[in-house]
C-alpha cells in the first residue's frame, strides 16, 4: 500500500455525528487505561467548575507551560517527574479532545486516526519497499513527503503564506524567526536604528494608552493595552535580532539572574531569622544591591 492510498483525516465522513465519552461515575480508579482517562475527563468537564470555564483558547499557555516543563524533566532525568510531566503534556491532549468532541468536531479517536495515518505516510521506507540507508537520506524524504502534503492541502484551498514557516515554538522564538522569515523577503530595517526607534515609538504607545488613566478605565480598556505590550515586546525583540542575538536566550538569562538573587534575599533573611512574608520592599530591595554586588565579587 503507498502512502498515497491513505487518505487524510478530512476525509472521513462528515455525516458521523462526534459525540463526546458519557462521564465516569462514582470515584474512579487509576487503571492505566485511556477510555478510563477519557472518561475521567469528561467528568471534569461536567462538575469541576475550573474545567467547565476553558476553553481551547484559554488552554493555549498550559500547553506551552507543561511541553517545556517536560523538557525540563526530560533533562533531570528523575523517572517520577518524566512521569508526571509526561502525564499533563497528556492531560492537554486529552482535555483539547473532550472540548471538541462537545463541539461535535472530533475525538480522541480522530486525532489518534490522524496521527497513524502521518507516521505510515512519512516513513514509506519502513512500510514500504522504499530502502533509506541514513539519517539524512530520511530527513529528505521526510521533507519531499511534506511537501506532497502541503501540496494536497493547497489544493484544498489551504494555501501556505511565506510566513506560515515560522518555527512552533515560545513567543519570543516565533517573534524572531517571523521577523527573520520577513526580513528575508526584504521587509526589514537596514540597521538596529531603526528596530530601536519602532522600540521607542511603541513605548511612547503603550503610554499613552496607561497615563492619567484610573485603575478602572485601565482595566476597562485591558485587551488594548494588551496589543500596546505586546507591540512593545515585539519591538524589543527585533532589536535583539538586528544585535545577532537570541532573544529567547537573553530572557532566560534574565530570568536565572533574578531567581538567582532573589535566591540570595531569601537567604540572607533565612540567616537573620526572618522570612520573606515578613520583610519589606525596602529590606528586599537593599539586599537586592548586596546580590548584583555579590555577583560581582564571585
Amino acid at each position: 500500500m503507498s502512502h498515497q492510498d491513505i487518505k487524510p483525516q478530512d476525509s472521513l465522513d462528515k455525516n458521523l455525528q462526534v459525540l463526546p465519552l458519557k462521564p465516569v461515575q462514582g470515584t474512579p480508579e487509576a487503571s492505566g487505561q485511556l477510555d478510563d482517562l477519557l472518561a475521567l475527563m469528561a467528568r471534569l468537564r461536567a462538575d469541576c467548575p475550573w474545567d467547565k470555564k476553558q476553553s481551547n483558547h484559554s488552554l493555549i499557555p498550559y500547553a506551552i507551560e507543561e511541553a517545556y516543563e517536560l523538557g525540563e524533566a526530560v533533562q533531570s532525568d528523575d523517572d517520577e517527574d518524566i512521569k508526571g510531566e509526561l502525564g499533563d503534556v497528556l492531560l492537554q491532549v486529552v482535555f483539547h479532545c473532550q472540548m471538541y468532541a462537545e463541539q461535535g468536531r472530533f475525538d480522541m479517536c480522530d486525532v489518534i486516526t490522524t496521527l497513524q495515518e502521518k507516521l505510515i505516510r512519512r516513513h514509506p521506507h519502513v512500510f514500504e519497499a522504499e530502502t533509506l540507508t541514513d539519517e539524512a537520506a530520511v530527513k529528505a524524504r521526510w521533507d519531499e513527503i511534506k511537501a506532497e502534503e502541503q501540496q494536497a492541502r493547497e489544493a484544498r484551498g489551504k494555501l501556505k503564506r511565506r510566513l506560515d514557516k515560522t518555527k512552533a515554538g515560545s513567543a519570543l522564538m516565533q517573534a524572531q524567526d517571523v521577523q527573520k522569515q520577513a526580513s528575508k523577503l526584504g521587509f526589514d530595517w537596514e540597521g538596529v536604528a531603526g528596530a530601536f526607534e519602532k522600540l521607542e515609538e511603541e513605548v511612547s504607545e503603550l503610554k499613552f494608552e496607561l497615563t492619567e488613566k484610573s485603575k478602572f478605565e485601565i482595566q476597562a480598556n485591558t485587551r488594548e493595552i494588551e496589543k500596546e505590550l505586546g507591540d512593545c515586546m515585539f519591538a524589543l525583540v527585533n532589536v535583539a535580532r538586528k544585535l545577532n542575538l537570541d532573544a529567547e536566550t537573553a530572557t532566560l538569562t534574565c530570568v536565572h539572574k533574578f531567581k538567582s538573587r532573589f535566591g540570595y534575599i531569601e537567604e540572607q533573611l533565612a540567616a537573620a531569622g526572618k522570612r520573606v512574608e515578613n520583610s519589606d520592599i525596602t529590606e528586599m530591595d537593599a539586599l537586592w544591591d548586596a546580590a548584583k554586588r555579590h555577583e560581582r565579587s564571585s
